[in-house]
């Protein structure tokens, strides 16, 4: 059963789904994020990697609309997310790496209660909350309170709930966090499935170098709020001109010297 149905798709078909032109965060003397632009199409995953304080976070806050870029602007299936945020945001998902829930409602309550924000009808939100409790393998805790959840258990339910609407967009902040092996897999596979089958556009910051390799059709790396490089992980072996896998590829274009050679 498809979890995102065709409804949208042709909406935006055609466009970049996600583009950043040139945009900069500052605070005060300290420039978070400088002139990163990069596109997104439909059914591509983009891994996002980046050392701490590098500029990943503020990024991604400025990607999902909590935080407004100093200049440059953000397209979101072609809407400009200054200019129409309502728009932007009801063609995204977000999936933050420290899940909010409310933990005094059941995993079902908590969905329904999704699905009411975004104005889902009754009976099509009880569908789609089973269907996705199922998919993430949560249907026999549906009744138990959040509360009694493992935290991979919490993040496959913010997942369920950041799907419901159907959106179009995802964006991952370490999507990982918490899984064990058998719940990693599962959400990665999930994750190619909506990808490859159902053309949606994935933006997924990681610390994870397994996890991009495994999971990511292109990679960008930011350092010093700047975007260092992107590309295939081959793409990202001819540019720093010898093989290695992408831990050594990320170590080499994050060092000191790297930061001193500027980015054509």
């Amino acid at each position: 059963m498809a979890l995102i149905g065709a409804q949208k798709m042709n909406r935006i078909s055609g466009d970049p789904v996600i583009s950043l032109e040139k945009i900069s965060k500052n605070y005060r003397q300290h420039r978070a994020v400088i002139d990163l632009s990069l596109k997104v199409p439909a059914g591509e995953i983009y891994g996002f990697l980046g050392p701490n304080g590098a500029g990943k976070t503020t990024t991604i806050r400025m990607l999902a609309g909590a935080l407004a870029p100093s200049s440059g602007r953000i397209f979101i299936g072609g809407f400009d997310l200054a200019k129409k945020p309502k728009e932007a945001k009801n063609l995204m998902g977000y999936i933050p790496d420290r899940p909010f829930l409310y933990e005094k409602l059941s995993g079902w309550e908590f969905l329904i209660f999704t699905a009411g924000l975004y104005r889902v009808p009754t009976k099509e939100a009880e569908n789609r909350a089973e269907e996705l409790l199922n998919v993430f393998e949560l249907w026999d805790w549906r009744d138990e309170l959040i509360d009694n959840y493992s935290h991979g258990m919490k993040q496959r339910l913010i997942m369920s709930g950041a799907l419901l609407p159907k959106p179009r967009i995802l964006v991952v902040d370490e999507p990982m966090v918490g899984l064990d092996p058998r719940g990693a897999k599962l959400v990665m596979d999930i994750f190619r499935r909506l990808a490859l089958e159902e053309g949606v556009a994935m933006f997924v910051s990681t610390h994870t170098m397994s996890l991009a390799s495994r999971l990511c059709d292109r990679i960008g790396i930011i350092f010093k709020g700047r975007l260092k490089s992107e590309g295939t992980e081959s793409e990202l072996r001819a540019q720093v001109g010898r093989a290695g896998d992408l831990e050594d590829l990320f170590l080499e274009m994050t060092s000191d010297e790297a930061a001193e050679i500027p980015r054509d």
